[in-house]
């Protein structure tokens, strides 16, 4: 197994293991990847996402033969606190791709894994396509949660480095100040509002006793367009998420004494986004996402930024099955 030579010490071993191995690596045998035309109706977009299964889809212009941004359920959630009881609201029907997205950010396949994870952090995205410079297709959507799994397949493997068994308390790893959270009874339209102004992914759900009961996630919300109840945001967090169509667990939880090495393990087997941090008494003290652990575990360790991937112009059609007006 490649660790980009023996000289590093084992602080930074995950860096040189992500540095070693590409973006092609991680990328699996089969998996579903669903493009947008620029044209097609913002409506019609988000039905797709939910009838597909999938979180997310990169965009592509005809006109310019390339992919250009990304649409995500962040951009439902902008659109529906932008529009909603607003005069225009009848006119969100007609709103199209090209008034959504934002600017593409994307990686090559021969790109090392490293530098994916300092895309993802640094651009502060969930999501980066994987696009093949030389014939423009998109081949996969790399996230946090797939590169921390790929870490995982190999970690016992390699040295531990001790960083690993220090509790989180002592390494600062997550958020501890100035959470986000919401409570039972606060309007989902509100808590929609939070998400767009405070940038997070998930909001704790905590009792008036200030106890975490529960999470609303931006995944959440794409049941609103499943169940096209996204015309009647006055309902409480509560009533949401008794929609929730997948099995829930209910919100996976830690405390600052846990080692980092106890945290990835639970974060990758219970396969979430994020863990909230609570004392001995159920109450929220922090948020640990997959962007906090891969940052401890790659980046802090590496010392220094590396050279961000250039990004190349895509002048080719995709291949990739396209839904089209």
């Amino acid at each position: 197994m490649c660790l980009a030579g023996s000289g590093g010490s084992e602080r930074d071993i995950y860096m040189r293991f992500m540095k070693c191995h590409k973006c092609y690596d991680i990328i699996p045998t089969s998996s579903k990847l669903v493009v947008f035309d620029t044209t097609l109706q913002v409506k019609k977009a988000f039905f797709a996402l939910v009838a597909n299964g999938v979180r997310a889809a990169p965009l592509w212009e005809s006109k310019k033969q390339s992919f250009v941004g990304m649409l995500t359920i962040t951009d439902f959630i902008n659109i529906l606190t932008r529009y909603y009881k607003s005069p225009m609201v009848t006119n969100t029907h007609q709103l199209y791709l090209q008034e959504t997205f934002k600017p593409l950010v994307h990686i090559a396949p021969s790109a090392s894994i490293f530098d994916a994870v300092y895309s993802l952090i640094k651009n502060k995205i969930h999501r980066l396509p994987v696009i093949d410079p030389v014939s423009g297709n998109a081949l996969y959507i790399l996230t946090h949660k797939r590169i921390l799994k790929f870490l995982q397949l190999f970690v016992c493997e390699m040295p531990m480095p001790a960083f690993m068994k220090k509790p989180l308390e002592e390494l600062a790893v997550g958020t501890y100040s100035n959470i986000a959270y919401i409570h039972p009874d606060t309007p989902l339209i509100t808590a929609l509002s939070v998400f767009t102004h405070r940038r997070v992914s998930a909001l704790p759900v905590v009792d008036h006793s200030g106890k975490v009961v529960d999470i609303y996630s931006k995944f959440d919300v794409i049941n609103l367009a499943a169940e096209k109840t996204y015309n009647n945001l006055d309902v409480t967090v509560t009533q949401a998420l008794r929609h929730r169509s997948q099995y829930f667990e209910g919100v996976m939880k830690c405390n600052k004494l846990e080692t980092l090495e106890t945290i990835v393990d639970r974060i990758v087997k219970a396969e979430v986004h994020r863990l909230v941090v609570v004392d001995e008494e159920s109450h929220i003290v922090g948020i640990v996402s997959l962007s906090d652990i891969l940052q401890a575990l790659v980046l802090t360790p590496a010392g220094a930024s590396p050279l961000l991937v250039l990004h190349h112009r895509l002048r080719f059609a995709s291949t990739v099955a396209c839904w089209a007006p």
